[in-house]
Order: C-alpha cells, then structure tokens, then sequence
C-alpha cells in the first residue's frame, strides 16, 4: 500500500484527488492538507511513502512545502499545478522533487506516476520540460530575489528592511535595479513578473 499526504488549498479539487486516488486498490490518502505548513506537519506526523503537493497555495506554496519536507526526510514528492510557469521546474527538480504534473493528468496516468514515483521513478510532464527548456536565463541577483519575495507578499518597504537585516534605502535600491531589470514600473509588477517566470 502507497501511503499518501495529499495537500491542495482548493477544498473541491482535493477532495476530488483523494476520492479518485482511494478508488486505487494500492493507495491510501493518509492525510490531506489545505496548505502548504499544514503539509509539512502532517507528513511529520503520518511518515508517508509519497506526498503530492499543489504548487500553487496561499502561504507556503507546494516548493516551499517541498523543502521544509525535503530538509527533514527523503519521501518522494509529486508536484501538481494548473499554470507551468517558467523557471518553477527547474527549481522544483532541485529541491527535490521527483515528478511535476499538470492538473489536467488523468488520474489513471496520474495513478501509475505515482506507483513509479514510489518505486524510484521520476517523471516530467513533456510539456513542462519543454517549456523550461525554453525558458530566459533569470537576469536577477540573489539578493533582488529575496526583496521581491517578500513583496510579491505585500510587505511593505519597512517590513522588508526589518526582515533582511537591510536599511530601507539599501532594499530600495535594491528593489529599483530589479524594476529596472525586468522593465516593470513599480516593484509590486516586478515581483509579479518574476513570480509569473518562476523565478520566485
């Protein structure tokens, strides 16, 4: 039997999973989460054989789930997402993660990359990969990547500056070079370009 923790912040679309993945007669949806903190917590609490992460979630998205649960063990992830975004693959992949799925995967196949995901497969959705292979190199540094995570999050200036250790001209500055790189005119439009190339 392949354990599974299901985690989805969409109610309807997560249930629907765990009801076609329990009609498996090889595999058990232990737990399922509506984020991505509550997924990590209850893969520390069941230990499953599997864990499938929507990408998309409000909070901790499904990478960042990713890799608190890949910091703390070894159990494969299955990714799924209804918008490839470029760069994101590439950055999941590193984490970790052993397959990146479409939504739109009909749950049989979905079924059987998950028997071979447990079995030590990995699998890639083709048009995924070919996207990321096409993808633009991600023209920003480090540091600007961090500033505009934190605003893609709403933070204002002050709480940036609080967060990282920076004063507020520094982050600013920081932020005004990541506006102009990506050719955005305010940073809330950089940090929504860089989210939409998957670099965030």
């Amino acid at each position: 039997m392949i354990r599974v923790v299901l985690a989805d912040d969409e109610d309807l679309v997560r249930g629907a999973l765990a009801s076609l993945l329990e009609l498996e007669a090889d595999i058990e949806v232990v737990a399922q989460a509506g984020d991505g903190a509550t997924a990590v917590e209850l893969v520390r609490e069941h230990e499953p054989d599997l864990v499938v992460l929507d990408l998309e979630m409000a909070g901790m998205d499904g990478l960042a789930a990713a890799e608190a649960i890949r910091a703390e063990t070894d159990v494969p992830i299955v990714m799924v997402t209804r918008h490839a975004r470029h760069g994101v693959l590439k950055r999941a992949l590193t984490i970790g993660v052993r397959a990146f799925v479409p939504k739109v995967t009909p749950a049989p196949k979905l079924s059987a990359i998950l028997r071979d995901v447990h079995a030590g497969g990995r699998y890639v959705d083709p048009e995924l990969a070919a996207s990321a292979l096409s993808a633009r190199e991600c023209p920003l540094s480090e540091r600007e990547l961090e500033l505009l995570r934190h605003s893609h999050n709403g933070e204002t200036i002050a709480a940036i500056a609080a967060a990282t250790h920076l004063a507020q001209g520094t982050v600013r500055n920081y932020l005004s070079s990541a506006m102009a790189k990506l050719g955005a005119e305010t940073r809330y439009a950089a940090a929504r370009r860089a989210w939409e190339e998957g670099w965030l």
